[in-house]
């Protein structure tokens, strides 16, 4: 009994030295930060108390608008690219697989910033496709500054974060389950829609969310590709920033892009398993 006893404090004393580099982490990078936010976002320039800031997101409602169907486009159309894609992954060979991933990884061994340019020089005017099409005896289309560069972007850039969770999920299923369902008469597609789809939910809710978040909160793609025609929420926050030092506003518009953030985690979970919940 007396071993228990003096034991006990000698647990609580580990685990606080091992939680300890996590509890500073948290506080330095992520409790802090937050608090700085919310204080810029409810005071003004003198640091007094007010909700002018807050209530000006209003005026940025198009901006908001906009930067939230893009988010839920590209992210739609990236789940649609690869859902089908990690399924097919699952029956191919060992070897395939592993060839497979690396061509997935493999542009994320680049910087973000460098895919983006390059895919600015490609989209440009005198770039391959439109020299392509010049060859052909077309006239070259406008691609630069249009929602369809930008959002081609988010598509190309974040990709792999919806494959990855899908292909996991995936290939940890049961093929025992696939040939119960066949002998009692499902067909492929039926397969797919009752037994692997429910099964891989948690991957794709993984996956929305890990591309809507980035998608959402982008100002480089859109500065880039939308040739600066195109503001969405990032784009505003930095230039409040980084060109009229409004602090107070950025402030402001951040807090409102985590609030969206936040409540897309919190639906995410809704539809992820006990489990499975995403952590971002």
């Amino acid at each position: 009994m007396n071993k228990r006893t003096h034991s006990a404090p000698r647990r609580r004393g580990l685990s606080f030295l091992l939680d300890a580099p996590y509890v500073l982490w948290s506080a330095l990078f992520i409790v802090i930060p937050l608090v700085i936010v919310v204080f810029y976002s409810f005071t003004d320039a003198e640091d007094n108390f007010t909700f002018e800031n807050i209530s000006a997101i209003s005026n940025y409602g198009t901006t908001i608008r906009i930067s939230i169907e893009y988010s839920v486009i590209a992210t739609l159309i990236t789940l649609v690219i690869s859902y089908p894609f990690a399924y097919f992954m699952t029956k191919t060979s060992a070897n395939a697989q592993r060839t497979q991933m690396l061509l997935v990884m493999l542009p994320m061994w680049m910087n973000l910033l460098i895919r983006t340019y390059a895919w600015m020089n490609i989209l440009e005017k005198n770039g391959i496709i439109n020299r392509f099409i010049m060859l052909l005896g077309g006239d070259p289309l406008k691609l630069l500054g249009t929602p369809a560069a930008v959002i081609f972007g988010m598509v190309y850039n974040y990709l792999p974060y919806m494959i990855l969770p899908i292909y996991t999920v995936m290939s940890k299923l049961d093929p025992s389950l696939l040939d119960a369902a066949s002998d009692l008469g499902s067909n492929a597609f039926q397969r797919i829609l009752r037994v692997i789809f429910p099964l891989s939910v948690p991957g794709v809710v993984s996956g929305v969310a890990m591309v809507f978040v980035p998608s959402i909160s982008t100002f480089y793609i859109s500065q880039k590709l939308g040739s600066g025609k195109i503001l969405l929420i990032g784009d505003t926050v930095e230039r409040f920033i980084k060109t009229s030092y409004n602090y107070n506003m950025g402030a402001a518009l951040s807090l409102l892009l985590m609030v969206i953030i936040l409540v897309c985690m919190f639906v995410m979970n809704r539809f992820s398993s006990d489990d499975e919940e995403i952590v971002v």
